[in-house]
């Protein structure tokens, strides 16, 4: 019952986190005159004060010496930072320049983008159904690109920047809440100054546009920090398969509002491309699932099998009864 409950409680923080992800352009637009390197510097300075306070609420501040005292994870901290510093500037341009559409585009692609880096930098084999989902995706790619006149260079931008923060979170092997207060410390001053600088410009909204504005500038903070800790919280009661299947919500919220509610455009060629990406990611969550259901059946009949050898051996391995006279 606890184990269930727990379960419950998992899928609903994964809802959170990937819901308010997907509902996020809603609030991008809110920021407006800001561009968006001035909202992405505003949200590095706010995200830090957040965390600050989380982890001195959870008191969680031993692994701050352990990461200084390691140059090289403290440069591969440094390398995500910058890399998701892209992807986000990068998402929030695309949210308030009407390109919602495309920007989901590159979260639906970013699992194929990164079945190809365990290839092409981990070495990793690929089953057949992954073969098969990364073809179908890269003919997307190309219809898409028919459709655009262009190739999808925002969609593939915000795929690859986070299939290469993953990768190289996956070697950093830190917790969530630690991993974003190491990278906004590392943003924190080069943020800090180039909001000083716009102020000195005369250029900074922060302060020109009213006191709403500047409480709204100050909650990126907010908006980047609380999926993140509910994501967190999710990861450890869901199963792995579960929590991947739960990301696709983000970018189908994103392609919904980019739709219906920004409006944008969506001829057939659009729609055929989206509906190859939509088929690969099919193949792949079928494939996934289906090979964890074989690894869930192998490991429990590995059990029952010890088990079985265990109980057999049992009465063999008592200790005989002493010979030896009293």
């Amino acid at each position: 019952m606890k184990a269930d409950n727990e379960q419950r409680t998992g899928l609903l923080y994964g809802f959170g986190a990937y819901g308010m992800w997907g509902l996020v352009p809603l609030f991008w637009p809110l920021l407006m005159p800001s561009g968006a390197i001035e909202i992405l510097a505003h949200r590095m300075v706010w995200s830090l004060a957040v965390v600050a306070v989380a982890l001195l609420a959870l008191r969680r501040w031993r692994w701050i010496g352990e990461l200084v005292r390691r140059p090289r994870k403290l440069g591969l901290t440094a390398l995500a930072a910058s890399v998701i510093s892209v992807n986000w500037g990068l998402y929030i341009w695309s949210v308030n320049n009407g390109h919602v559409v495309e920007a989901s585009l590159g979260y639906f692609i970013n699992p194929l983008v990164t079945i190809a880096l365990g290839v092409l930098v981990l070495g990793e084999r690929l089953r057949r159904a992954q073969w098969a989902a990364v073809a179908v995706g890269l003919a997307a790619v190309v219809v898409l690109a028919v459709g655009y006149g262009r190739p999808p260079w925002i969609s593939l931008a915000l795929a690859c920047s986070f299939a290469v923060y993953g990768l190289i979170k996956k070697k950093l092997a830190m917790g969530g809440l630690e991993s974003l207060t190491a990278e906004t410390a590392l943003l924190f001053l080069p943020a800090l100054g180039y909001l000083l600088w716009l102020g000195v410009e005369g250029r900074s909204t922060f302060t020109s546009q009213g006191l709403g504005h500047s409480a709204l500038l100050a909650s990126t903070g907010l908006v980047t920090a609380i999926p993140l800790i509910c994501f967190g919280a999710a990861a450890i009661r869901v199963p792995l398969s579960t929590l991947g299947l739960l990301q696709y919500l983000a970018p189908v919220f994103q392609f919904t509002l980019g739709v219906l509610y920004f409006h944008e455009a969506m001829p057939p060629e659009r729609w055929a491309g989206f509906g190859l990406v939509w088929v690969a990611l099919v193949v792949l969550t079928w494939d996934a699932l289906r090979t964890s259901r074989r690894s869930r059946a192998r490991l429990a009949g590995a059990e029952a099998e010890a088990e079985a050898v265990a109980a057999a051996a049992g009465p063999a391995s008592a200790p005989a009864p002493s010979r030896e006279p009293a």
